[in-house]
Parts: structure tokens; C-alpha cells; sequence
């Protein structure tokens, strides 16, 4: 089990607090990856956070946010890929870890995120973020078994494992929408 946070905002808030945000959302998920964490930030709008409970590759090299060999893609990721191993057998690849998580990312700069999302066989929860095409993906395996919550709240669009860490983002407001 992990943990994925983060954040996206047209807006340039002062980064200080935005990256006590995104901190305060990756603590409150300390408890679903005990053994690292990691935070990555672009240009001020976008904050990813994740945390680690490894299990099957113990290296730091497979700390995530993980970055594509290509740096096109950053990936933070919770679940387990279960035909990873055979997925890497059809593609060219200079592996450096034993993760699940490279091979997202090097099936992503080999197909398009729909295609991708196709071939996985297993529990997951993903948030990549494409550098070329300025875009973000949220994805889940189709049972939902691995947990992906996300909304809006003051312009800011806000994810999580869990609904305590989009709470504990000051950005977001407690209201009731009386309309929905």
C-alpha cells in the first residue's frame, strides 16, 4: 500500500504554502508508506506527492515520484501491476529497477496513457503527468479496488488516496454544495 497526494492550480500561489500543502497532505498518508516519501514540483502550479511501502524492489531507485528515461513523464503510483514482468518483455528498455512503476512509464513512452492503462493487469491508482502535452492523468484499475479520491475546491484541484489529505490542504474549503 502507498500513498499518492497532490495538487494542480492555474494559479501561481506563493510557493511557500503551497508546498507546506502538499506536505501536509503527504503526512497525513505516512501511515500507507512508512518507508519513503517524495514530492515533486512544476512551475509552481502543479505539486505531487507520494509515499512508499516497498515490496518489490527495496532500492531507493524505485522511489516515486518516478521520472521516465526520456523525462517526459512523472508518475506517482499506488497498487500492484501483476503482469508487469511479461509487459516487459515486449519492449525495448535499459531497466534500472525491479518496480512496477518503470514499467508505466516505459510502456507510456511506447503508447498513448489510454493504451497503457489497457494493458495493466492489477490494483492500481495513477496520476502522470506528460511534460510534452502539458497534461495530467488520473487513473484507476476498473474494479477501483486501489482508492482515488479528487474535486475542486477555490480553483484548485486537488487528489488523494484518501479524503483526509485533500483536507488537510488549506486550499481546500468544507462546504456543502445545496445544489448537488
Amino acid at each position: 500500500m502507498c500513498g499518492i497526494a497532490g495538487f494542480i492550480t492555474d494559479q501561481n500561489f506563493y510557493n511557500e504554502k503551497c508546498i507546506m500543502n502538499l506536505d501536509n497532505m503527504i503526512y497525513k498518508l505516512k501511515h500507507r508508506g512508512p518507508n519513503s516519501s517524495g514530492k515533486w514540483i512544476y512551475k509552481n502550479q502543479l505539486y505531487l506527492g507520494h509515499t512508499r511501502l516497498s515490496i518489490q524492489d527495496l532500492s531507493d531507485k524505485a522511489n516515486q515520484p518516478m521520472i521516465s528515461s526520456n523525462n517526459r513523464f512523472i508518475l506517482i503510483f499506488n497498487g500492484e501491476i501483476y503482469n508487469h514482468l511479461s509487459l516487459r518483455y515486449e519492449l525495448r528498455y535499459e531497466w534500472k529497477t525491479l518496480s512496477d512503476t518503470e514499467t508505466i512509464l516505459a510502456l507510456l513512452e511506447n503508447y498513448s496513457f489510454e493504451e497503457t492503462i489497457k494493458k495493466l493487469e492489477g490494483m492500481f491508482a495513477i496520476v502522470c503527468f506528460d511534460q510534452v502535452e502539458k497534461k495530467l492523468y488520473l487513473a484507476r484499475d476498473y474494479a477501483g479496488e486501489k482508492p482515488l479520491f479528487f474535486g475542486w475546491s477555490n480553483n484548485v484541484f486537488l487528489f488523494a488516496s484518501e479524503l483526509k489529505s485533500i483536507t488537510a490542504n488549506s486550499f481546500f474549503k468544507k462546504q456543502l454544495n445545496l445544489e448537488a
